[in-house]
C-alpha cells in the first residue's frame, strides 16, 4: 500500500472548498460579468463554461519562453537563479528579519540586507534599493535636483523607454528643472560647463538603454563629467557589475571572447570610479535578478535619497529583496555566476548544447532545426546578435500553444512558428515537445494543412 500523505498535505487538501462553493462562486462571478456584458450591448456568443475554467488558472501563469530574447519584458524579464528562488521561498514560508536587528533586538533597516554586498561589487561608498530602475532614477533626481534646483541633460539623452518612460518627464515629476544641452546627435564638455550655475542640482547621464546613436556622433565621458565638480547621477540603465580589470564581478572574463558580448553595457563599477554621486541600474536585466532599481553612489548623495519622502514610497519589498541579495551573492563567485544566473547562461550558452537541445526538440514534434538569432530584449544590448538554433513548426500551432498549460511562446517568421532553444532549459524543452504534442492532439483537424 502506498504511504498516507504527510500531514500537512492532509490539511491543505481538507481545507480546499467543497465541489458546491467553488462553483457556485465562478459561476457567479461569470454570469455576473455576461450580464454587464449583455448590457453594454455585446453581440458575441462566448463559451461560458471555459471562461468559468479560466477563472480557477493560476495567475500570473508559468510561461515556456521560445522566442530566443533573453530578457523578455512581456514574460517577465530575468528568470531567477535556483537560489533566488529558494530564498524567496524561504522568505515567504514565515516571518523574517526584515527590519529588525537580530543582534540587539532593535528595529533595523531593510537596506542592511543588501548594501554591503552592493558596496562590496561595486566599491561605492553606499548604496539603496527601490522597487524599480525607473523609481531609482526619479528618487535620485527628486533627491539632487528637486524644489526647483536644475538637473543638466544632453539632448541626445532625452529618451524615452518601455511604457512611455520618459526622462524629460522624470525630471518634471521629481520637482527639477531640465536644462537641455548639446544636440541630439554631438554633445560635448563645453555645452555641459556652459550650462552650470548656482542653481545646477546636478548633471544627469541617460544610458540609451534600448537604442543606439551611430555615425557623426560626439559625447562626454563619465569621468569627464565628474570633473566638473557638480554632483552626477548616471542612469546606466541594464548595466554590469562587470568590472574593467580583474577582482569581484569578473564573471563572464574567465572565457575567451565573453567580455565582448557586454561591451554595449556600462559598467557600474566605471561610474562608481569615475566619482558619480549617484548611479542608477536595473535588478532583473543583466544583472540577472527581480525588479529592483538599484543606487550606488557617496555616502552625501546616498543619504539625501534616503531621507527623501519619495524612498518610502519606492521602497522594495521582502521577497525581491531576498531574491536580489541570492542573486548579488553569486556574483562573489564568477564562475558560479556564469553557470547559475539564467541570463548570462543563455547568453554565452555552448553551441553544442543548443545543437543538441534542438536535434532533441525537433524529434520529439517532427519540426525542422532552422537557423536562428537570439536577442537579449529587455532594453540592453540593443545591437547584439546570438547566432543559434531553433525549431520550425507550421504557424497554426501558435494560439493552441499559448494557451496550453504550461503555455509555450515562440515566435512567427515566414510562415513558420520557431522555438528557439537558446531561451529553454532541457526541462523546457521536453516540456515544449510535449505541449507539441497535446496541442496537435487536441486541435489536429484544425491544424491539417
Amino acid at each position: 500500500m502506498p504511504e498516507p500523505p504527510p500531514q500537512r498535505t492532509r490539511d491543505r487538501l481538507r481545507a480546499l472548498p467543497s465541489v458546491d462553493r467553488l462553483a457556485t462562486s465562478v459561476a457567479r462571478a461569470e454570469l455576473r460579468d455576461r450580464r454587464a456584458e449583455l448590457i453594454s450591448g455585446a453581440r458575441d456568443d462566448p463559451d461560458l463554461v471555459a471562461r468559468a475554467r479560466d477563472r480557477l488558472r493560476p495567475s500570473p501563469r508559468r510561461v515556456l519562453n521560445a522566442t530566443g530574447i533573453i530578457v523578455h519584458t512581456n514574460l517577465g524579464r530575468a528568470p531567477l537563479a535556483a537560489a533566488a528562488r529558494a530564498a524567496v521561498a524561504a522568505v515567504a514560508e514565515g516571518y523574517s528579519d526584515l527590519e529588525l536587528d537580530l543582534s540587539g533586538g532593535e528595529r533595523g533597516s531593510r537596506q542592511d540586507h543588501v548594501e554591503p554586498i552592493l558596496r562590496e561589487l561595486t566599491g561605492a561608498e553606499a548604496a539603496l534599493v527601490v522597487n524599480n530602475c525607473a523609481g531609482a532614477v526619479l528618487l535620485a533626481a527628486a533627491a539632487l535636483g528637486g524644489a526647483g534646483r536644475e538637473l543638466v541633460v544632453s539632448r541626445g539623452q532625452l529618451i524615452e523607454i518601455g511604457g512611455g518612460f520618459r526622462i524629460p518627464e522624470v525630471v518634471a515629476q521629481a520637482g527639477a528643472r531640465l536644462v537641455e544641452v548639446g544636440t541630439t546627435n554631438r554633445t560635448r564638455l563645453a555645452d555641459y560647463t556652459g550650462a552650470l550655475s548656482e542653481r545646477t542640482g546636478a548633471i544627469l547621464r541617460a544610458h540609451p538603454s534600448n537604442f543606439r546613436t551611430v555615425g557623426f556622433v560626439e559625447d562626454v565621458e563619465i569621468e569627464a563629467l565628474c570633473a566638473l565638480g557638480v554632483p552626477v547621477i548616471d542612469d546606466v540603465g541594464s548595466g554590469t557589475i562587470v568590472p574593467g580589470k580583474p577582482g569581484i564581478g569578473s564573471s563572464l572574463r574567465e572565457r575567451p571572447g565573453t567580455d565582448v558580448l557586454l561591451a554595449g553595457e556600462p559598467p557600474v563599477r566605471r561610474s562608481v570610479s569615475a566619482g558619480a554621486a549617484l548611479v542608477c541600474f536595473s535588478g532583473d536585466k543583466l544583472l540577472g535578478g527581480p525588479q529592483a532599481g538599484l543606487i550606488v553612489g557617496t555616502h552625501e548623495a546616498v543619504r539625501a535619497c534616503r531621507s527623501h519622502p519619495l524612498a518610502r514610497a519606492l521602497r522594495i519589498d521582502k521577497l525581491s529583496l531576498a531574491a536580489l541579495h541570492a542573486t548579488l551573492s553569486l556574483y562573489r563567485d564568477p564562475a558560479l555566476a556564469r553557470a547559475e544566473i539564467p541570463v548570462l547562461a543563455m547568453l554565452d550558452a555552448d553551441p553544442a548544447a543548443l545543437d543538441a537541445r534542438a536535434r532533441a526538440l525537433a524529434a520529439a514534434t517532427g519540426g525542422e532545426v532552422v537557423a536562428s538569432v537570439a536577442r537579449v530584449g529587455g532594453g540592453a544590448l540593443p545591437l547584439l546578435e546570438r547566432p543559434g538554433p531553433a525549431v520550425a513548426l507550421e504557424a497554426a500551432l501558435a494560439e493552441p500553444l499559448r494557451s496550453g498549460d504550461p503555455a509555450v511562446v515562440g515566435r512567427l517568421s515566414d510562415g513558420r512558428l520557431l522555438l528557439d532553444v537558446r531561451t529553454l532549459t532541457d526541462a523546457e524543452a521536453e516540456q515544449a515537445g510535449a505541449a507539441v504534442r497535446a496541442a496537435r492532439g487536441a486541435h489536429g483537424a484544425e491544424l491539417a494543412p
